[in-house]
């Protein structure tokens, strides 16, 4: 699962039919993402999620199997629109929605201060009036590490400009 020497790439279609063609394909590589204390603390202070393992390192440094501090499970979640941006784009698209998570499963914790990015592949195409709904595999992957962070199904649903 790890691509570590895969460089990012972004697949751009000019019409959202033109993903149909891409089911079960890698639609791109996202860039990698640092994830740093600061980021885990802010998400634990806007989500009220503030447990020791995500926002204390000396606790986390004592009593925390990786010695070390956590990224939120949600917090990798909150990244699928940053790395969708990344590895497609559409250019008749007016209105993209985040229409829900089919699977979520996550795998390998990621610490504080790794290196994250995500492999995205189509999964399923479903035209629907004035638009698609689509499933995307987004594999989180962890720069250094065979077991990626997080595999997640995400649906969607996106709306074409008028003709």
């Amino acid at each position: 699962m790890n691509s570590e020497n895969h460089l990012p790439y972004k697949t751009e279609f000019n019409h959202l039919s033109e993903m149909n063609n891409y089911v079960g394909k890698e639609l791109g590589i996202s860039n990698w993402h640092s994830i740093s204390q600061e980021q885990i603390n802010a998400f634990g202070k806007v989500t009220d999620d503030n447990q020791w393992i995500h926002t204390d390192p000396e606790m986390a440094a004592t009593h925390s199997p990786y010695k070390t501090t956590v990224v939120h499970g949600f917090f990798i979640l909150s990244l699928i629109p940053k790395f969708c941006n990344e590895t497609f784009a559409f250019s008749d698209v007016t209105m993209g929605i985040n229409y829900g998570l089919d699977k979520v499963r996550f795998i390998n914790a990621t610490q504080v201060n790794s290196l994250i990015r995500a492999k995205v592949s189509l999964m399923e195409f479903t035209p629907i009036p004035a638009g698609a709904k689509y499933k995307l595999e987004i594999v989180f992957e962890l720069e250094g590490e065979k077991k990626p962070a997080c595999v997640v199904e995400f649906i969607g649903l996106a709306y074409t400009k008028k003709s």
